[in-house]
């Protein structure tokens, strides 16, 4: 799960005028959305966990078009890959569980 932050002019009721928000991304969805002049903040709900069981889906359910694409692009390149892959390929899990309970305690934490 990542989460991404970025900032863009949106109208503040508070503030009664166009001003620069920071906007707040869990994977896609919208978590937050801050006024960088008053720091008023809407939160929006999200199932966190429904979030994570769509992203793992996804890239399991693609892996094997992934692989084919690639075996058709290049063989030898893959082949050549494959041994560091499955090497690093536990330290990336590793990475992503420990970003993702990361994003969900945080998220829980604020609840």
């Amino acid at each position: 799960m990542k989460v991404k932050k970025m900032e863009a002019g949106l109208y503040c009721l508070h503030c009664r005028e166009e001003v620069d928000h920071e906007i707040t991304y869990i994977n896609s969805q919208i978590k937050s959305i801050r006024c960088l002049e008053c720091n008023k903040t809407k939160e929006l709900k999200i199932d966190v966990k429904k979030e994570l069981y769509k992203e793992i889906y996804e890239r399991i359910s693609t892996k094997p078009t992934r692989v084919t694409e690639e075996y058709r692009k290049d063989l030898s390149h893959l082949l050549f890959s494959l041994p560091v892959r499955v090497i690093k390929k536990p330290y990336q899990v590793l990475k992503d569980v420990n970003s993702t309970r990361k994003v969900i305690w945080n998220y829980k934490k604020k609840k």
